[in-house]
């Protein structure tokens, strides 16, 4: 099982080429030898989602099998399915970001790769502290949270 966490500043180069920091690395060469699947988020944030390779096929027919005479259904679909890119890193631990995946997530060179546990967002640095300042103003909690003491 993967366990994804903490927050990661990286740089991606002109040819869109980003190196995963040696401790993401390690645990993704760990949970799925390296092969990973980048694809857009649905939401209006515009990141990126990396999943290790098994985590995108617990998740793959889930979205396959969603109805897709619903209009919100086929979105997502769409979405996340339609930009699904499968690689490996590299023996230097990189991977090749596809320029539409770059253009829908508005990256840039300064980026921020985001532990979620079983996998990890990536963000246009600007983007994710601008995130980041705005969910100071989000004061509703959903119910669920409630109760967790942190």
């Amino acid at each position: 099982m993967s366990n994804f966490l903490g927050s990661h500043a990286i740089n991606m180069d002109a040819k869109g080429r980003m190196a995963i920091p040696a401790r993401v690395r390690e645990d993704l060469a760990e949970a799925c030898g390296g092969r990973i699947v980048l694809t857009a988020n649905a939401d209006e944030e515009r990141c990126l989602l990396v999943y290790p390779e098994p985590e995108w096929e617990i998740l793959r027919p889930k979205i396959e099998s969603l109805p897709n005479m619903n209009k919100a259904a086929r979105r997502l679909q769409r979405l996340i399915l339609g930009n699904a890119a499968p690689m490996e890193l590299d023996t230097a631990g990189r991977i090749l970001i596809p320029p539409t995946l770059r253009s829908y997530a508005r990256l840039e060179k300064k980026l921020m790769l985001i532990g979620q546990g079983k996998k990890l967002e990536l963000w246009s640095e600007e983007r994710w502290f601008a995130w980041l300042d705005e969910s100071d103003e989000d004061t509703e909690m959903p119910p669920e949270m409630e109760s967790l003491s942190l």
